[in-house]
C-alpha cells in the first residue's frame, strides 16, 4: 500500500501492481485468497483481458458498454458465479443475491417495495437513534484517550443501523449481538477464493466450506429464525423493513415469502448492508484524517445546512459535497470488487470468444480507476461528483452498487445512511 501526493494531487493508499507472475506467488504465499492483488498494472488500462491462466480461463471486462450487456443479460448466458453462489449458498439459501432468472424476477418485485424511498424516510428515525448513540460511545473514547479499531466500530454502527432498521432491535440485543458475532466470523473465514483450486478445478467443481463456517452459517440462520418469528408471531407490532417483507406477495400467484425465504431475504440485508457500508465509512474516515482541508470543507456545507438543529432526512439530501465525497471514496474502494459471472455456453461477447464455464469479471475496482474513463484515476477529487461536474463522468464507468435490473436493492438507503453518519 502506498499513499502519496503528486502535483497537488492525494493519492490514497492503493495495493501496489505487480506483474501478473509476481501477484500469482505472492497471493499464494499470504494464502488469502485476495484476488485484488493479483490485478496486474495492464488490467487498470485494457478493455479485456485475462487475469491469468487457468483450467476454466478468468476474464476481465473493463468497457463499460460490454459490462453493462454482461450485466443486463437479456439472453441469461451469464448468470451469477458459481464461486459466489457455492460461496454463499449455505447462509442465504436461493435469495435475491445470488439466484437469477424468473425466481429472481419474482424476489426482486416482492422486496423492492421494502426499500422505497418512502420506507427509507421512514426508518431515518432508527438511522438517527443508532448514531446519536454511536457518537456518544465516541465521545467517551475521545474524552478518556481510548484507542480503538474504526473498522470495527463502523461495522458494529451500521450492523445496529441494519437490526433497528429491518427488525426493529438494537444490536445490543442477544439475539442481534449472536448474528453479529457469527456474521464476522463467517466473513473472516468462507473460503469465498480458492487460487489454486480456481487454476485446476474446472467450472461448476464444489468448493467445500470449512467446518467452521458451515457451523456459523447455521447458527446465523438460526438467529435470523428467532427475529423472523417474533414477527410471525405479531404482524401487527411492528413497522420495519422486515414487515414490508413479510407483507409482499407474489403478483401473479399471491403467495408470499415462505419462512425459509424470508430468512434467506433478510439474511442478504445483513450480509450486504453492513460490512460494505462500514468498509466505506472506514476508508472516508481515514482521508478526512489525512487531509484535514477536506474536513473543513464538509464541516463548512454542513454547518450551513443543517445549522445547530437536529439533521433530517431532507438534510442528506442537500449536501452535494458531502454526497461527492462519499461517492468519491465509494470509487476509490468500492466494497463489492468483484462481480464474478459464469458463461453457461460458448458465447463471444465484447469481441472476446468464451469457451462455457468461463469466469466473467466484472470488477468496479479497475472500471473505476481505469486511465481510459477517468482523469487522475487513483487521485481523490470528489469535485467530479458534484451535480455541475456529473455530466461529465463516462456512463456506465461507475457502477459500485451493481447496474441494470440488478443494481442493488438497498443503493438508496446506503447512500442516505452514509451521509447521514458522514455529517454527524
Amino acid at each position: 500500500m502506498c499513499v502519496m501526493a503528486t502535483d497537488n494531487l492525494y493519492i490514497p493508499p492503493k495495493p501496489l501492481s505487480l506483474w501478473s507472475v509476481v501477484a500469482l506467488a505472492r497471493v499464494l504465499w499470504k494464502g488469502d485468497g485476495n484476488l485484488l492483488e493479483l490485478l496486474p498494472a495492464a488490467a487498470y488500462r485494457f478493455d479485456v483481458g485475462n487475469l491469468g491462466y487457468s483450467r476454466r480461463s478468468t476474464v476481465l471486462f473493463n468497457d463499460p458498454d460490454t459490462v453493462r450487456e454482461i450485466m443486463r443479460d437479456a439472453e441469461g448466458v451469464f448468470p451469477k458465479s458459481d464461486l459466489m453462489v457455492s460461496a454463499l449458498e449455505h447462509l442465504i439459501g436461493d435469495s435475491i443475491f445470488v439466484t437469477d432468472g424468473a425466481r429472481w424476477k419474482r424476489q426482486r418485485a416482492m422486496i423492492d417495495p421494502a426499500f422505497s424511498h418512502m420506507r427509507i424516510s421512514h426508518a431515518f428515525t432508527a438511522m438517527q437513534s443508532a448514531v446519536d448513540e454511536h457518537l456518544m460511545s465516541l465521545r467517551d473514547k475521545a474524552n478518556s484517550g481510548e484507542v480503538f479499531s474504526l473498522d470495527l466500530a463502523m461495522s458494529h454502527l451500521t450492523a445496529d443501523i441494519i437490526c433497528r432498521t429491518v427488525f426493529s432491535t438494537p444490536l445490543q440485543s442477544g439475539v442481534a449481538v449472536d448474528v453479529f458475532e457469527d456474521f464476522t466470523l463467517f466473513e473472516k473465514s468462507a473460503v469465498q477464493v480458492d487460487v489454486l483450486r480456481l487454476i485446476f478445478k474446472p467450472a461448476w467443481s464444489e468448493f467445500p466450506q470449512p467446518p467452521e463456517v458451515l457451523n456459523a452459517c447455521e447458527r446465523i440462520r438460526h438467529h435470523l429464525g428467532v427475529l423472523v418469528d417474533s414477527h410471525l408471531d405479531d404482524p401487527s407490532g411492528f413497522d420495519d423493513i422486515a414487515s414490508s417483507v413479510i407483507a409482499a406477495h407474489d403478483r401473479d400467484t399471491g403467495e408470499p415469502f415462505s419462512r425459509k425465504e424470508l430468512i434467506d431475504q433478510l439474511g442478504v440485508f445483513f450480509l450486504a448492508g453492513h460490512e460494505t457500508t462500514a468498509s466505506v465509512l472506514t476508508w472516508a474516515f481515514y482521508v478526512l484524517a489525512d487531509q484535514p482541508q477536506w474536513r473543513e470543507r464538509l464541516r463548512d456545507e454542513i454547518g450551513q445546512v443543517v445549522g445547530e438543529g437536529r439533521m433530517t432526512f431532507e438534510h442528506t439530501r442537500q449536501l452535494p459535497l458531502t454526497k461527492a465525497f462519499f461517492k468519491e471514496t465509494l470509487r476509490l474502494y468500492p466494497p463489492i470488487t468483484f462481480m464474478p459471472r459464469v458463461a453457461t455456453r460458448e458465447t463471444t461477447i465484447g469481441g472476446r470468444r468464451l469457451r462455457k464455464g468461463a469466469l466473467v469479471m466484472v470488477a468496479p475496482w479497475t472500471l473505476h480507476r481505469h486511465a481510459k474513463w477517468w482523469a487522475d484515476p487513483h487521485a481523490f477529487r470528489p469535485e467530479r461528483f458534484l451535480p455541475e461536474h456529473e455530466k461529465e463522468l463516462v456512463q456506465g464507468a461507475y457502477i459500485p452498487f451493481g447496474q441494470g435490473p440488478h443494481t442493488c436493492v438497498g443503493a438508496g438507503f446506503a447512500q442516505t445512511e452514509s451521509v447521514l453518519i458522514l455529517a454527524e
